[in-house]
This record gives structure tokens, sequence and C-alpha cells, in this order.
């Protein structure tokens, strides 16, 4: 509106307020993807250009050229920041947004430095914004195309993210990264059936981390829950890739084991809960002692429908560990010729 209106309105607000927004424009480009990114405000980098560009228009009021050049200098330094932190140090993982996005801005990138370029050249003419040029109705219709572009590549990146979201959340805790209790349904049903055609021995682990509200109460919240994220790091850096550690609820953890006996499974279980007692967690400062209690169930299922029965069976078992004085591991009791 402030471009439309040079000679309507004084100047210092047709030129160098309007080149101040638009600066101000890039600068919140540039904000805009690196929180995206997960990256600090870069106020520096977005402040300095736009005073730059303030001062100088203000310098050059009646020097179309030179501000001509200095926007096709400073605008062009600011879209570069844009794309650099949209794809450094690595690409982001929202492709298709991402593309239509730097098409936008690097189509703007182009334009202002090819036509800065050329004033600095003497190469067009320059007898005002509105003069019925070529270039100025490129400028003027790129403009338009480079708005529409990367406002729908933003809103792509943001629906993509969103949409990874929701597909990472439906099969994970959100606390602490483990598998939730719909992801370990969903793999159950898929290990046991394949355990079962290939005759392999399946291994389930219920594991409890001991006088979990005593931390809440002693500690805070805020520390039970970097205990629960400490377990579960503690967890997978001691099973193979194939296990899976999930959180079956509040402190409660299940440890799917596939190819895995019944004498397995309980090797692994007194090798996590000595880990588990000689690693404290670290809040804050402060080191806070974690002990777990575990049960273990292991067997060679004849029926991919019955992993219902190893869930409880190793629930039984963990309610006897705790019985028996917690930070202990205990074995599921079933018949020998059906478990290993």
């Amino acid at each position: 509106m402030l471009y439309t209106l040079r000679g309507m309105v004084p100047d210092w607000a047709s030129i160098v307020v309007s080149n101040m927004l638009l600066a101000g424009t890039f600068a919140m480009a540039l904000g805009a993807v690196s929180q995206f990114r997960g990256q600090a405000m870069p106020w520096a980098r977005m402040l300095v250009p736009v005073a730059a560009m303030t001062l100088l228009f203000a310098l050059f009021i009646d020097d179309y050229r030179a501000r001509i050049i200095v926007a096709g200098v400073l605008a062009p330094v600011q879209l570069g920041m844009v794309l650099w932190v949209l794809w450094r140090p690595q690409p982001p993982a929202q492709l298709r947004g991402a593309w239509l996005f730097s098409v936008g801005l690097g189509l703007q990138f182009a334009l202002l430095a090819v036509r800065g370029m050329l004033a600095a050249l003497d190469a067009i003419p320059l007898d005002g914004l509105m003069h019925g040029s070529p270039m100025q109705s490129f400028v003027f219709m790129a403009a338009f195309v480079v708005v529409i572009l990367t406002s729908l590549g933003f809103i792509l990146m943001a629906k993509d993210r969103a949409e990874a979201d929701n597909r990472y959340f439906a099969v994970h805790d959100e606390l602490t990264g483990a598998a939730n209790r719909r992801a370990l349904t969903q793999t159950l049903d898929r290990d046991v059936a394949r355990a079962v055609r290939a005759g392999e021995p399946y291994a389930l682990m219920m594991l409890d981390i001991d006088h979990f509200k005593v931390v809440n109460d002693s500690y805070g919240h805020h520390a039970g829950d970097q205990v629960l994220r400490h377990v579960v790091a503690v967890l997978r850096e001691r099973i193979r890739a194939q296990d899976l550690v999930g959180r079956y609820g509040g402190e409660e953890f299940m440890l799917l084991l596939p190819n895995t006996t019944l004498s397995g499974g309980a090797a692994l279980a007194e090798t996590l809960r000595e880990v588990m007692e000689q690693t404290p967690c670290m809040h804050e400062g402060r080191s806070i002692a974690v002990t777990v209690s575990i049960g273990v169930c292991g067997a060679y299922l004849e029926n991919a429908s019955n992993w219902d029965y190893l869930i409880q069976a190793a629930d039984q078992a963990l309610y006897r560990a705790k019985a028996a004085g917690r930070n202990r591991v205990e074995c599921a009791d079933l018949p020998r010729r059906a478990y290993a």
C-alpha cells in the first residue's frame, strides 16, 4: 500500500517505512524458519539488516539508483540467511514444502540481486518506482508469486510435520519416547505370529521402578519424569536392535524379546537389574538411586493368539519380585514342556 501511495504520502513513509517493513518481513521469515528448525531466535541476524535497510534508505531517500542497489544487496543477504537456516546443517524432513518455500525465496533472491546489479551497471531505466518498464512489471508480478509460493510452502511444511508428529505419537510414549501400549500390542501380534510359524521362543519382561512414588514425593514430578526417561535410555543401551522397550503404564515397562528363551530372558533381566542399580539418575546436579523389579516369561507358543498369556505370566512374576523385597528378578513358573 505504501509503495502504491508514492507521491501521495510523504517520501519517508512510501520509501523508508515501506522498505523497513519489507526487510522486517524477511527478518520474520528468518525467525519463523529458525523456530521451525528448533533453533533459537537469531535476533542479531534479524534486526541488523532491518536497521541497515532503514538507515540507508533514509540516507539515499533522493537517490533511486542507490536505493535499488542497497535493496539488491541487503534483501538477498536476508533471503540467503533464511535459505541457509532452512537447509543447514541438514535438509528438513518436510521436503515438498521446503522446496516450494525455497523456490519462492529463490525467485525473490534472484530478482532483487539481478535488479540491483543492473542498476549498478546503469542497465535499467531509473525514472522511479512506478515507471512502466518491463522490469518494474516483472518485479511486482513476481512479488505476488513469491508471497503465494512461500506461504504455501510454509503451510505444507507445518502440515507435514503435524502429520509426522501424529504418526509418531500414535505409537510412542510422549514423555519417554518408548513404544506405547498400542505399539506393544501391534508388535506382539506381528512378532508372536512369526515366532509360531518359525517355531522360535519368545520372551517378555515386565519391569517396574521400585518406590517410584517416593521419588516423586522427595524430588518432585520433574525428577520423576527424568527417572522414567533415564530408565528407558539405560534399557535401550543394553538390548538388541530387534528388541522393543515400551511403557506399559505409569512406572511399568514392557520389553519384547523375539527368539529368546526363558533362560536367556532371565539372564538379560538380571543384567538390566544390575546395570540399573549401578547407574543412578542425574537430575539438576543430584544423584537419584534407581532400582527395578522384573518379571520374565519365555515360551514356545503354539497359537499366535495366546500372547496375552505371556503378559499375565510375566506380570505375576513381577508381583512376586516386588513382594520378595524388590530390586530382583523373578521368572514365570510355567510347565517345562511349553517354555524354555
